[in-house]
């Protein structure tokens, strides 16, 4: 009888960990940026059915780069989890603290049994505050670990690069339009440092406005509000990027 080939846990989940950024890796990037009336989401999705972005509750948003099909069960348990709890106990109790966690669990399970693969997806829980001090997001990768970010994050398959160019250059109090100028400027950026154009039709965004006077805080940009923002956005950024061009 031959001897079972023996694999250590430590390598066994480096293996695991491997395959979920490879597949990670192979879906298109997309950020999430704190601006001053609340928060945005942006990423390329030449789709108009298959959404990136999501609701999950009155303040709270949802995105995901991977697996569209392992993601968009993650999202669907998030809203059963949020109408449960907001119905049992009170609206104020869903919180993306709360969500990042049930989600961080569902994850972390999945990712550690040996009897499944690892979930392809890496997602992100954001809440829009009163203020941008109350403003949350997580992040959380495969392996179901949580990371607390503040005013931008990244995640896909060239993240890395993309967190880099935003931490350089995004800063507080930013207008909606210059937000989202900076966001499409990112995921416009190639791996060798090339730039491409991202024309608005393959542009999913979405905001967690906390000006809106109805409950639910989260909404959708499209069409001609989406031109306007990036015509905007053009205008007005042109010489803030001055500087930091000439500086590199």
């Amino acid at each position: 009888m031959s001897t079972p080939f023996y694999v250590s846990p430590q390598q066994a989940m480096a293996d695991r960990a491997e395959y979920a950024r490879k597949g990670i890796a192979r879906g298109r990037s997309l950020v999430v940026l704190q601006y001053a009336d609340g928060i945005v989401f942006v990423g390329e999705n030449p789709s108009r059915a298959l959404h990136k972005f999501s609701e999950i509750y009155d303040r709270i948003g949802f995105a995901a780069a991977g697996k569209y099909n392992e993601y968009e069960n993650l999202r669907i348990g998030g809203v059963r989890y949020a109408d449960l709890r907001g119905y049992t106990y009170d609206r104020d109790d869903v919180t993306a603290r709360g969500l990042a966690n049930v989600y961080a669990q569902t994850l972390g399970t999945i990712f550690s049994s040996a009897a499944e693969k690892p979930y392809e997806v890496e997602l992100v829980v954001a809440e829009v505050g009163e203020t941008p001090e109350g403003d949350q997001i997580y992040r959380l990768p495969h392996d179901g670990s949580i990371v607390d970010e503040h005013g931008s994050v990244a995640v896909g398959g060239n993240a890395e690069q993309i967190s880099s160019y935003l931490d350089q250059r995004h800063r507080d109090g930013m207008t909606l339009a210059e937000a989202l100028k900076l966001a499409v400027q990112a995921l416009s950026r190639d791996t060798n440092g090339s730039e491409r154009e991202i024309p608005a039709e393959r542009l999913e965004v979405a905001v967690l406005d906390r000006t809106r006077p109805q409950k639910r805080k989260f909404k959708r940009i499209v069409g001609g509000q989406l031109s306007r923002l990036l015509g905007a956005g053009a205008a007005g950024s042109g010489a803030a990027e001055a500087a930091p061009e000439g500086e590199e």
